[in-house]
């Protein structure tokens, strides 16, 4: 999609669905308020810590991307700055053994929210790809430029 396509109401509609997600990743996560925690093992405990870390984080990533979309859309924020500052990171897979100890809502969650990474990277991608393709021109007369210049 490019990113003519990505107005505010898609930004704000993904933010939101973050801010939900985000939401029921902490409280899935919480093993303070889970009364389940006291009956598993100790490796399930360790596979919701790592897992539940990951998704978070993955979160988070999301949602500072949105912020950022935001901001630029606001002017609080330059294109330059939002090239610069506003990548969103490379998603870190779950561990295939750690989502087999989980429950079964519990993996339905992580997979939302690596859905939601997916299509937030795609916009990102797509919207630095275009970025990258209006110069193009530029950075290609700049390289004959310099071919044309080096030494022999």
């Amino acid at each position: 999609m490019p990113s003519r396509d990505i107005n505010e109401e898609i930004i704000e509609d993904l933010y939101s669905e973050a801010l939900v997600l985000a939401d029921d990743a902490r409280a899935a996560f919480d093993l303070r308020f889970r009364d389940d925690v006291s009956h598993v093992g100790d490796l399930t405990r360790v596979a919701l810590s790592i897992e539940g870390l990951r998704t978070t984080t993955r979160l988070m990533h999301i949602l500072a991307w949105l912020l950022n979309q935001r901001a630029y859309r606001a002017g609080e924020l330059s294109e330059r700055q939002l090239e610069r500052c506003g990548t969103l990171p490379v998603e870190r897979e779950p561990d295939p053994d750690n989502l087999a100890r989980l429950e079964p809502e519990t993996r339905s969650l992580i997979e939302e929210s690596e859905r939601l990474h997916a299509r937030v990277a795609r916009l990102d991608r797509d919207w630095r790809r275009e970025r990258q393709g209006d110069d193009m021109p530029v950075a290609s007369l700049q390289d004959r430029i310099a071919q044309a210049f080096a030494p022999a």
